[in-house]
């Protein structure tokens, strides 16, 4: 498979990049910059482009069979720039005719109970706020793109570098808990859970929550 990764320069971005290669897949990774440091293999080659650009995107894409967005607004961005990216990345791959996406999400759209995100829980940092409300509008117009063949793929609500176990579980919707209550998953998880929805096409069209 050939895939587009979006933001392949952030953190998470790298280690999917990183997974992918290691199946044996094609990886262009686009930056800002052009530079992706932390992946070396010859399979990928580094891009610059703005997913914000429909035009940039479908240029960046065409002969591409699947998108993967790791993208997240810089320091110096408003949050709200998810929701153009969002629209860029989307529209461009129409024009491209790619038709998969798997997007990396945020935990704050997960149910944590009847009626509950856990964005609405009193627990939820009041600093995060701001860019899971992002995440979240930006997945209201994902959901509206019924022609595309997309997964919302969030994390759990704690998710940071860590140990590639291979193992992960997967709820549709609902942030995935340990029995303590406690919501984990390494960044080298979540990429192989990542590649595994691209290859497996598990969650199409559905919210697809990773944790232990």
């Amino acid at each position: 498979m050939q895939v587009l990764l979006l933001g392949a320069s952030g953190r998470i971005g790298r280690r999917i990049a990183n997974e992918l290669l290691d199946r044996g897949h094609g990886v262009t990774g686009v930056s800002r910059s052009g530079t992706v440091e932390g992946v070396d293999d010859d399979d990928f080659v580094a891009v610059s482009g703005d997913a914000t650009d429909p035009d940039d995107v479908a240029r960046l894409a065409t002969g591409h069979d699947a998108v993967a967005s790791a993208l997240g607004p810089s320091e110096d961005e408003s949050p709200d720039v998810l929701t153009e990216m969002l629209d860029g990345v989307v529209e461009g791959m129409r024009r491209a005719d790619v038709d998969r996406l798997v997007w990396t999400g945020g935990a704050g759209i997960l149910q944590v109970g009847p009626d509950t995100r856990l964005i609405e829980t009193e627990e939820f940092p009041e600093e995060w706020k701001p860019l899971a409300s992002a995440a979240i509008d930006a997945y209201g117009h994902l959901e509206e793109a019924t022609d595309l063949r997309w997964t919302y793929l969030a994390p759990a609500a704690l998710i940071e570098p860590g140990e590639r176990t291979g193992d992960y579980r997967t709820a549709t919707g609902e942030l995935v808990a340990d029995e303590d209550g406690d919501s984990y998953v390494s960044m080298e998880d979540f990429a192989v859970a990542f590649a595994d929805e691209l290859e497996n096409e598990n969650g199409v069209h559905d919210v697809l929550a990773v944790g232990y």
